[in-house]
């Protein structure tokens, strides 16, 4: 079994890029494009806790944000597992993370994204 515990060096600035973008889609007001990037970055993260955490904790602020009592409660449970989920190398690959998914199901990863894992070598 392999623990994962920290994001590689060359993935970390996309993952930080996800999160910077959120954070200026959603000063400018536009929530959609602002919950696309928190899903992206969950993506990228979903397999290292601190990150994996981070983004959940991310989305349940937005759900008060927007006061989504769906995503509120949605995001309680992942943000109590994801992280050890990830630890312990156990997630559905490719999920948005959002509470308006299952949060076991996996999902396709998108080219773009496949692209920015192939030039991180995950």
């Amino acid at each position: 079994m392999k623990f994962n515990t920290y994001i590689p060096e060359k993935l970390k600035p996309f993952f930080v890029k996800e999160l910077d973008e959120y954070n200026n889609a959603f000063k400018e007001g536009n929530l959609v494009k602002a919950w696309n990037h928190l899903e992206r970055a969950h993506i990228i993260g979903q397999k290292y806790p601190y990150e994996h955490s981070l983004v959940h904790w991310k989305m349940l602020l937005f759900g008060f944000k927007i006061k989504s009592f769906k995503e509120v409660i949605g995001q309680i449970p992942r943000l109590l597992v994801g992280g050890i989920k990830s630890f312990v190398g156990h997630i559905p690959v490719g999920n948005p993370g959002g509470s308006n998914v299952p949060p076991l199901k996996p999902f396709p990863i998108s080219e773009d994204l496949k692209t920015i894992f192939s030039k991180a070598q995950i």
